[in-house]
């Protein structure tokens, strides 16, 4: 089996960021690493699921706020005026490249989950001193809290701090929490499956934030009914 993982784990070496945003991520999540985290094991992750989620779910609020044609989806201007309520400075560039990194059902519009996953971003990004995003605060704490959870929990599962992970590091992450278990193998790649959805064997943070939601419950079929309360 290490054999495996091991072959798996090959396109690691060298890879090069599919897109600039992606390479912003990686380099900003390799300065986090080195930092450190005081998240210390993945079942102290689990543990916070239930306060993550509330908290997560509070950006509803913001998301019904900035959702001004009440269609259940953010579009693209409609995501240009929430950075300016939130005085998130950026480039034209930056929101259209968050945007389309975000709406990953290129249907031109943001659903709530996507939604979360774009502010968690902007939180990573806004301390990268190669985006112009704006080191201000966003004006919610509990929020930012939250997504500091969310970047600890990445940097624990990225073991050699690449900006990345990788099958073998998610492995030795759930064994570190299920030692013992015969079934740890088997939990440690259903969760790799599930955040690597573009099956290159690599997952960057997005994809990390994107299992998350779904792990506690906050996905598509959520938004459409929130988009038919709207109607």
């Amino acid at each position: 089996m290490g054999g495996v993982l091991g072959k798996d784990d090959s396109p690691k070496k060298g890879w090069i960021p599919e897109t600039k945003l992606e390479a912003k991520m990686v380099e900003a999540m390799r300065r986090r690493a080195a930092e450190g985290s005081s998240m210390r094991s993945f079942n102290q992750l689990i543990l916070k699921f239930s306060k993550i989620d509330e908290s997560l779910r509070n950006c509803k609020t913001i998301f019904e706020q900035f959702d001004e044609d009440s269609n259940g989806a953010i579009d693209h201007e409609e995501l240009k005026h929430c950075f300016l309520k939130l005085e998130i400075k950026s480039t034209e560039e930056e929101i259209s490249d968050l945007f389309e990194a975000c709406d990953i059902n290129e249907n031109m519009g943001m659903k709530f989950n996507e939604f979360i996953v774009l502010l968690c971003l902007v939180h990573l990004l806004k301390d990268d001193p190669t985006a112009h995003l704006a080191k201000t605060k966003m004006g919610l704490p509990n929020l930012e809290a939250t997504f500091e959870t969310l970047v600890g929990a990445f940097v624990l599962l990225d073991k050699n701090k690449d900006g990345y992970v990788s099958k073998s590091e998610m492995v030795q992450a759930i064994n570190e929490t299920t030692s013992g278990e015969r079934s740890s193998g088997r939990i440690a790649m259903k969760r790799f499956e599930e955040m690597d959805w573009d099956k290159n064997g690599m997952v960057t943070f997005k994809e990390f934030l994107f299992a998350f939601t779904k792990w506690i419950g906050i996905d598509d079929n959520e938004e459409e009914e929130l988009g038919d309360e709207n109607v």
